[in-house]
């Protein structure tokens, strides 16, 4: 298998190679590789740094250590400079073969701290230092869904792919309210304090790890937080509380670790309107200095009375929601109204920006320990469209200038707060790659009649049918050419850098020939035995493709 990657970054960094210098391939703990920031730039031994990165959430789970070797070694080749991956994998069971990071199950939850375990994301940082690329570990996903659309939303997802296959089965927030929530909704992760303690202890635990490694670039919170999920949100849910939990979780990752930057995470939705906690006027006030708190020190065992003294301290900290009435369309849970219309007409700026996702990307941007802005585009998973526009585009030059009217929004919203942004995750699924397409809130690939066009209303599509919509449908069909998907991320590439975005990662990165065993995120293919052979990496539908 070979990544479509390789060929785009390098004819983008030929483009602008003033603009991305490749990062000085240094070994070792140098405190000067540690990524910083001013004036809005990333600064990398002592040098501005602008980068072209990937994402392979999958790299630290591979089956052997020659893999991620191989895998790093060829992203290295293509010009990558940072790589984004999970540093989460929760289970409910322990698995029989595989890594796992974190079992949650009978009210408690226990880190694996073995050679399978927290060991494996030290080996993927030593593995891509020894390349000379940085590892930006995300710490938990907003997405856990359910099978199908009548499963119980409470019930972990099943599917026939292989463990970890897709970038929504590891665990993730929903995994944690199925455990420890009171009613049961998403947003109790960003307000139920138990959930909370359970959430930092994990954090501390891998942060901790890597205070004084420079090779990990950043902190990320979560991979594109929001009020809605899998699991139904509450009605109170808004822009507020989630931005809130930033602040909160930032603050308590600097405390550990003040060497890294910490970011978001968020797929960069907006509201002018809503109302702010880190508004731009007045400047934000730094926050105290990390070495004047305290410690901490190693997690120890999570004892019912620890619990219960977090517990009661972090409800001091807590977000009073705003009640409002909440709102379901076309079987996504959204924030609630009085989070959309906190001023009349807001609905006309479209969901994209006016607060129903529950994220005002420019406000928790503007709070003191996020370190730098993220967002991501993904045209066929969300709808970008604004005041006017349709749901989504129906041509392709309609397509390539939304995009690019998205990074340019985007980077003016992060130019207000004066940090840098990066694209975190940009991705645009091919007909060839349709039919492994699975969105980030569903199990199963969508169906082939779903097109960008069709009715919310058909009573000929299912519930969950309905969620994957809308889907990319230009040239009459599902997905776009795979000409069209270069062209689309040479533009998007170039709009990103000419307006100032300090770094860009494609989604996803390809790889063949790994290793496989059954039960792991690259399983033998005769199913029941464990024959060890070769297969590709995961495929959601943004990997290369042979």
């Amino acid at each position: 298998m070979r990544s479509y990657i390789a060929p785009l970054v390098f004819a983008v960094l030929g483009a602008h190679a003033a603009l991305t210098p490749t990062p000085t391939r240094r070994w070792g703990t140098d405190s000067s590789l540690f990524a910083s920031t001013k004036d809005g730039q990333f600064i990398v031994n002592g040098s501005t740094f602008k980068f072209v990165g990937t994402n392979a959430y999958w790299l630290p789970y591979l089956n052997t250590d020659e893999d991620i070797d191989n895998v790093l070694g060829n992203m290295s080749a293509a010009g990558i400079s940072v790589v984004r991956t999970w540093a989460f994998n929760d289970v409910t069971t322990i698995p029989e073969e595989g890594v796992w990071l974190q079992l949650i199950s009978n009210g408690t939850a226990q880190i694996n701290n073995g050679t399978n375990g927290l060991q494996r994301l030290d080996k993927l940082v030593e593995l891509a230092a020894n390349h000379g690329i940085y590892v930006l570990f995300s710490l938990t996903n907003n997405w856990n869904p359910i099978a199908n659309e009548t499963a119980d939303p409470l019930t972990p997802s099943s599917t026939p792919l292989p463990r970890n296959f897709l970038s929504n089965d590891y665990g993730g927030m929903d995994a944690y309210v199925r455990e420890f929530g009171v009613d049961k909704t998403h947003d109790e992760f960003y307000t139920n304090m138990t959930i909370r303690s359970f959430f930092e202890d994990f954090t501390q635990a891998v942060v901790s790890r890597f205070v004084n490694n420079p090779w990990v670039f950043s902190w990320e919170l979560a991979n594109d937080p929001r009020c809605n999920s899998s699991v139904p949100t509450a009605d109170t849910c808004n822009t507020n509380v989630v931005t809130q939990w930033h602040a909160d979780v930032s603050e308590f990752v600097k405390s550990i670790d003040p060497n890294h930057l910490v970011s978001s995470g968020d797929a960069g939705f907006s509201c002018a309107t809503c109302s702010k906690i880190f508004p731009l006027q007045p400047p934000p006030q730094p926050s105290a200095s990390v070495s004047s708190r305290r410690k901490r020190s190693p997690v120890p065992a999570m004892s019912k009375a620890r619990q219960a003294k977090k517990v009661a301290e972090a409800r001091k900290r807590s977000v009073n929601p705003v009640p409002a009435d909440g709102v379901r369309i076309r079987g996504r849970w959204v924030a609630n109204k009085e989070a959309k219309r906190q001023t009349a007409g807001n609905s006309a700026v479209g969901t994209a920006n006016d607060g129903s996702t529950g994220v005002d990307s420019q406000d928790i941007l503007n709070a003191p320990n996020i370190g730098f802005g993220s967002f991501q585009y993904f045209p066929d998973q969300n709808s970008y469209a604004g005041p006017g526009q349709p749901a989504q585009p129906t041509n392709f030059s309609d397509l390539v200038q939304q995009g690019i009217d998205w990074i340019q929004q985007n980077t003016a919203n992060a130019q207000a707060v004066g940090k840098p942004l990066t694209l975190t995750a940009l991705g645009l699924v091919t007909q060839d790659n349709f039919p492994f397409f699975i969105p980030f809130n569903g199990t199963t690939p969508p169906p082939s009649n779903i097109t960008n066009t069709t009715d919310p209303t058909s009573s000929s599509l299912s519930v969950r049918d309905l969620l994957y919509t809308p889907v990319t449908a230009i040239n009459g069909t599902n997905g776009v050419t795979q000409q069209q998907q270069s062209e689309a991320y040479q533009a998007w590439f170039n709009a990103a850098l000419n307006a100032g975005v300090n770094g860009v990662m494609t989604y996803q990165w390809g790889a063949g020939n790994l290793t496989s065993a059954q039960g792991t995120v690259v399983q033998a293919p005769v199913s029941g035995t464990n024959t060890v052979s070769q297969g590709p990496a995961p495929n959601d539908g943004y990997g290369g493709v042979a």
